[in-house]
């Protein structure tokens, strides 16, 4: 990789206003719309702290990858460091996984989207919608990757905006000065009155952290982004350093307008939804479909940067020999074309399931995946701990992202992870319980490491600490 941010067949096509939105839109995905609801009824307004807990971790991580994207932008991201870092194992075998927790993602929000617009156009099925949707964006995937940027600085654009009108008007709501608000359950005094801030115990706050703690991954998406960009390094210090306000405002922020709008046990936020209830006790007419445009936002944002996420993973894997080489080959639009129709295949066959197979094949699918994003976080952090060592005796001045306290928050970090993976071994309730998740996890986990394992027998291994001051064999400068 050069400074001029092109790589081998890759074009470097995203511009500075796309990243931007990107690691903006990174952060909020559909989850966050839909299933705080939930945290909120099990933890009260102590779902703050949840929703802190989880997002200090998530700046933390950041920070780390941050620091090695900044030394050595990759479209591979964290499974490239990774596999310089710890060894081509890893490499392969977070990558791969991280590959399939996103076609999943795929197969989930595009379900998601087609429910919204066959309620708005019942005389289309369902089906049919999530083949248009997935199709829509395949196209505009394989067209380039400006086009991939543009139709995400939008999506994320409008996020951001009703997001962020939201707290505004809502905070107004809270001090009693917006017109035709429910003045009378608004108020920062909800956020200790019915029951207290923590009215189920402070272990109410760890069930919270599992139910939000999956609506932060998307967050590294700008970091294999910048791959792509006019300038990599300015582009992953900037999206590394935006972490924190980013998270404290759309996330932190909008939950406390929640929570301060409605007493936490508002029969209306379980049968509404939190935002929808929220939006409906402003005086806003027509809530419901007002959230739903903004979710269908959301899902196709979420869509559109899944694809373009497991393609460039699959990309970086045919790069380094760790998925068929034909994954490695891009278009004259420096499109990685057949990594994109792999990738939309595998979501259309996981759409396939979840109409024909949903309590059986879909559900394994999407419990064997859905611990990925801690895998991902814990591997980043060992990563880092590697190649803190390698920059600093490769090329030392390319430490301008450098994580605080090295190592032991980084160790500190990495022992959180484990013990909210662990903490998830307790949640024995339902068909996807957090034992279900982590076990069915660890189990396809494994197999993929087994893999990587026989296939670095059978290949030889080969030095993993390359160099980070000179190009990579196969990251060269182009046009």
């Amino acid at each position: 990789m050069t400074g001029n941010g092109l790589q081998n067949g890759l074009h470097a096509g995203l511009k500075n206003r796309h990243l931007s939105m990107i690691a903006i839109g990174g952060v909020i995905g559909a989850g966050l719309f839909v299933g705080s609801s939930t945290g909120i009824a099990t933890a009260g307004p102590g779902i703050l702290l949840s929703y802190a807990l989880v997002g200090t971790l998530v700046v933390l991580v950041m920070r780390m990858l941050g620091e090695m994207s900044a030394a050595n932008p990759t479209s591979g991201s964290f499974s490239a460091h990774a596999d310089r870092a710890l060894g081509r194992w890893a490499g392969f075998s977070i990558g791969w996984l991280y590959w399939f927790f996103w076609v999943v993602v795929l197969a989930v929000e595009a379900t998601a989207g087609a429910t919204i617009l066959e309620g708005w156009i019942p005389a289309v099925p369902q089906w049919a919608w999530a083949l248009i949707v997935m199709t829509v964006l395949t196209a505009t995937n394989l067209v380039s990757v400006g086009s991939y940027g543009e139709f995400e600085f939008w999506f994320a654009g409008i996020k951001v905006v009703a997001i962020g009108a939201f707290i505004v008007v809502g905070l107004l709501a809270v001090l009693g000065v917006l017109p035709g608000a429910d003045t009378d359950k608004a108020g920062f005094s909800n956020l200790t009155g019915h029951g207290g801030f923590l009215p189920h115990g402070p272990g109410a706050i760890l069930t919270g952290v599992l139910l939000v703690v999956f609506s932060f991954m998307g967050s590294e998406i700008a970091t294999l982004a910048a791959g792509e960009s006019e300038d990599p390094q300015r582009a992953v210090t900037k999206s590394t350093n935006s972490i924190i306000w980013r998270i404290g405002v759309f996330y932190l922020g909008s939950i406390l307008i929640v929570v301060s709008l409605l007493p936490w046990n508002d029969p209306s936020i379980k049968e509404k939804g939190s935002y929808v209830a929220a939006l409906d006790s402003l005086g806003i007419a027509h809530a419901g479909q007002i959230m739903n445009v903004i979710v269908l936002t959301s899902v196709l944002s979420c869509l559109n940067s899944g694809l373009y996420t497991a393609s460039r993973m699959a990309f970086s894997l045919g790069q380094r020999g760790d998925a068929p080489k034909a994954f490695a080959r891009t278009t004259a639009r420096g499109v990685p074309l057949a990594a994109i129709v792999a990738s939309v295949l595998f979501g259309f066959v996981a759409v396939f399931f979840n109409y024909k197979f949903p309590d059986s094949v879909f559900l394994f699918l999407v419990n064997s995946s859905g611990a990925v994003a801690l895998f991902v976080w814990l591997v980043i952090c060992f990563s880092q701990l590697r190649m803190r060592k390698i920059i600093q005796a490769e090329a030392p001045e390319k430490l301008v992202v450098k994580m605080w306290l090295y190592p032991y928050l980084t160790w500190a970090t990495a022992g959180l992870i484990v013990f909210v993976l662990g903490y998830m071994l307790t949640d024995t309730e339902g068909e996807s319980s957090g034992r279900t998740t982590v076990l069915l996890s660890l189990l396809v986990a494994a197999a993929v490491v087994v893999v990587a394992l026989v296939k670095q027998k059978v290949t030889g291994g080969r030095s993993t600490a390359r160099a980070v001051a000179e190009p990579a064999a196969d990251e060269v400068s182009v046009g």
